[in-house]
């Protein structure tokens, strides 16, 4: 998939003191990331439902999918849909669940969608979700895997 072009204007804007996603974004904080381009960040989630739940988040500031400018709503999904296609092969999931909370359950103030792996029979039931964390290591195989496979879509 071909780079898609952001406005100068945007990388230039100031990111707001306290969003972690953006300090994410400017490599202020840490995050095992599978995906980073002018667009977005795809990072491993820090308590994810399934192992390689994944965030992916806009590069600009906004806190939710109706902030998104029209122009940066195809980008912006091509890559959810870059992780949501290689996640299957990249963890042996026999597909995904991909979400968006705006403002009610969201717990960053910043849009973010989730790629999340699915199985049959894994247990993910109604908006009861099994949340665990990673063992020593795991979240680093898991990232490195979809690393991989994205590679060769985006």
């Amino acid at each position: 998939m071909a780079r898609d072009v952001v406005r100068e204007a945007r990388n230039v804007e100031p990111m707001p003191a306290g969003c972690v996603f953006c300090d994410i974004v400017a490599g202020r904080v840490a995050a095992i990331e599978v995906l980073r381009d002018d667009v977005a960040v795809a990072f491993l989630d820090k308590s994810p439902l399934f192992p390689g739940h994944t965030l992916v988040v806009p590069t600009r500031h906004v806190e939710t999918l109706a902030d998104l400018e029209p122009d940066e709503i195809g980008p912006y999904f091509a890559r959810v849909r870059a992780v949501a296609a290689a996640m299957p092969d990249a963890l042996n999931a026999g597909g995904t669940f991909v979400a968006n909370n705006n403002v009610v359950s969201q717990s960053v103030p910043h849009l973010h969608v989730h790629v999340v792996p699915r199985t049959r029979g894994d247990g993910l039931r109604g908006f009861f979700w099994p949340r665990r964390r990673y063992t020593d290591g795991e979240a680093d195989r898991y990232a490195e895997r979809l690393r991989r496979a994205l590679s060769d879509r985006v």
